[in-house]
């Protein structure tokens, strides 16, 4: 992707990483989402969440690029659907002609290693972590990292902020643990700022699981930007069709939200399932990247708002 045609780069920093931002747009999705058979108008949401029409629709096309219309046209059965067959002919093209996804998303290279045996059962044993809280589109989230590289990205909620350093701790029980913007806020910078600065170096991640785990989480990077598949699909791509419940299983313990984009497979019937962070944030997440998409395709200017 170009970097010119990043999503952030036309979305005021100042409005899209409001933490009580992402908390209004998360409403008004969980709404739409709820009460889509009714396709409510521009007035009924805005007074879901108390603003005007004018002040919600100016703050959601902020954030998603395009009205609240056009984005409830993506949480739709029907879209995932189409969503989940065109993903599944780009996934068969490209292990046809042998190749595989760099992990790419927006400008980013994304490579995951993972830990060794002795390691993953030490937990952390002589291994410094640093981690910082910081802010996005999609609520605030917290990111560690070691001389290895990434080895977590959690999205928070309010209630959960004083719980994230003992979150950690219990998953590196013996890794030397601190809090450290800075060591951070650039890794931040790089993954949701609204420009790309040029770096050809990737994002390495760097995670404990089984092997199964680990196979599940690299198979995941294959699914591109506003791609959608489903728990069998995927499965299936790593030659193990009847292991979906499995694929499900090791979703849910993704150590690295986001980068590894787990919140891009869904049921076959074209719901939505769980996430680890939040049904409203899969919705967002979902949602924001089909609409990028979309005004990629079609400037702003070029298409009927409603």
């Amino acid at each position: 992707m170009d970097r010119n045609n990043n999503p952030m780069n036309s979305v005021p920093e100042d409005e899209v990483y409001d933490a009580e931002t992402y908390e209004c747009i998360a409403r008004a999705i969980a709404f739409i989402r709820e009460h889509h058979l009714n396709q409510p108008d521009l007035a009924t949401i805005a007074r879901q969440v108390h603003l005007s029409e004018y002040h919600f629709q100016r703050l959601f096309t902020r954030w998603a690029g395009i009205s609240p219309k056009r984005f409830s046209q993506y949480l739709t059965v029907e879209y995932a659907k189409s969503k989940i067959a065109d993903t599944a002919n780009l996934l068969d093209l490209t292990a046809d002609v042998g190749l595989s996804s760099p992990g790419r998303l927006h400008d980013l290279f994304v490579t995951l290693q993972a830990m060794s045996p002795g390691e993953f059962k030490g937990e952390g044993l002589g291994l410094e972590i640093r981690y910082g809280i910081h802010r996005t589109p999609f609520g605030d989230c917290l990111i560690a990292v070691t001389p290895r590289g990434i080895c977590n990205l959690y999205f928070l909620d309010a209630a959960s902020q004083d719980a994230a350093d003992h979150s950690l701790r219990l998953e590196w029980k013996n890794a030397d643990i601190r809090r450290d913007q800075s060591a951070t806020q650039g890794i931040c910078a790089r993954i949701f700022g609204p420009s790309i600065v040029p770096n050809d170096k990737p994002l390495v991640l760097w995670v404990k699981g089984t092997n199964f785990q680990i196979q599940v989480w690299r198979a995941l990077l294959n699914i591109p930007f506003g791609g959608i598949t489903t728990y069998r699909g995927l499965a299936t791509t790593m030659g193990r069709p009847t292991a979906a419940r499995a694929v499900g299983n090791a979703l849910g313990r993704n150590p690295v939200g986001y980068l590894i984009p787990c919140h891009r497979v869904i049921r076959e019937s074209g719901e939505f399932g769980g996430f680890r962070w939040g049904m409203e944030r899969k919705t967002a997440l979902l949602g924001w990247e089909a609409s990028h998409i979309q005004s990629q395709s079609h400037p702003p200017g070029t298409e009927g708002e409603g």
